[in-house]
């Protein structure tokens, strides 16, 4: 168990692939900046790959105080033993409070396996994160400054805080696109630590055989306007209308998980909880009825076009404009309207 550090620094995992760092992993750059503040500690990133130089002066401009710069050849790809040998070690000899992963795929693969080997508590899939003194109901000590790590729970029907008293460093995963990614200061200064791991040959029974990597064809969270259709919609001949309305006004597509459940569309498309969470400049939300986990999601987006036929959908409760009315009727008229004043 690591020994608790309340002078400890906020840690980010600084994920890439190819030296490119991962949205994530800059994201979360933002959001330590903010809780370290909060402390009165620095931020730190660990940042394990082969030629990445160059990435660890980007995490200065994003917030990042002191970056652990872990270079060797053999952590060119991820694998897990190796990389959570790298994070363990560190965390072990510098005692962060807090340590922050992307709920990607290979933060969560990998933060676990370095909470159990430091004996840590983890909270995955975290939404948000804040400071706080919390009082423990078991014995009602205080607690000052602990992380309070903010999830969906049941399905997504009630929002959890969970706090950890006892195991340190405060461990999370957090997901892609939840948290603003803040303009770079690219006068920032920050100190780059050259870290020589400790690696040996049994660490690497995976070996790299061969990589293929498949591009991602849709982005729905650099889009800057989207339309998204639900169970409203009624089948995937109706989608094609999503499909027309996004394509008058220059939008991505996307769905709600029951959409994409009722087969109308493919899960790439997923917008809420289990999918994909988005802030675009429009966000038109289509025969979606607004349920907890999809709003989630897409609330953040600057402005909320709802268009549903029940008036009471909770969709309304977050749209900035509302149109109660068949969509089979109001989307023709609004891609005929769009296609005119073109």
């Amino acid at each position: 168990m690591i020994e608790k550090n309340m002078n400890g620094e906020v840690w980010v995992f600084a994920e890439q692939q190819d030296v490119e760092l991962h949205d994530v992993s800059l994201e979360l750059c933002g959001r330590a900046r903010k809780l370290a503040d909060q402390l009165g500690v620095r931020v730190g990133a660990v940042l394990p790959g082969k030629n990445v130089t160059l990435s660890a002066q980007r995490l200065i401009a994003q917030g990042v105080d002191h970056v652990y710069l872990v270079e060797d050849d053999r952590l060119e790809y991820f694998r897990t033993d190796p990389f959570a040998k790298v994070l363990v070690d560190l965390i072990t000899q510098h005692k962060p409070q807090i340590v922050l992963y992307g709920a990607t795929n290979i933060g969560r693969d990998l933060a676990p396996r370095v909470a159990s080997a430091t004996r840590s508590g983890m909270t995955a899939d975290c939404t948000d994160l804040e400071i706080s003194d919390v009082t423990d109901a078991r014995t009602k000590e205080v607690h000052q400054n602990l992380l309070l790590q903010i999830r969906p729970a049941f399905g997504g029907n009630i929002i959890a805080t969970i706090v950890n008293y006892d195991q340190w460093p405060q461990m999370v995963t957090v997901r892609e696109g939840v948290m603003p990614l803040l303009e770079p200061d690219l006068n920032r200064k920050g100190n780059v630590h050259r870290v020589q791991p400790i690696l040996d040959d049994t660490l690497f029974a995976v070996e790299v055989i061969r990589r293929h990597v498949e591009k991602r064809h849709l982005n729905l969270k650099g889009a800057r306007i989207i339309v998204a259709g639900g169970a409203g919609v009624g089948s995937k001949e109706n989608f094609n209308l999503i499909y027309e309305l996004a394509g008058a006004i220059g939008g991505a597509v996307g769905a709600s998980r029951a959409a994409v459940d009722s087969g109308y569309i493919g899960h790439e498309h997923q917008i809420g909880q289990t999918g994909t969470t988005v802030r675009p400049a429009l966000y038109l939300a289509v025969g979606i009825s607004g349920a907890i986990q999809h709003r989630a999601g897409m609330e953040e987006s600057a402005k909320i076009i709802a268009i549903n036929s029940d008036k009471d959908a909770p969709i309304f409760s977050v749209a900035h404009y509302g149109i109660v009315g068949d969509l089979k009727t109001v989307v023709p008229m609004m891609v005929k309207a769009f296609k005119e004043r073109v």
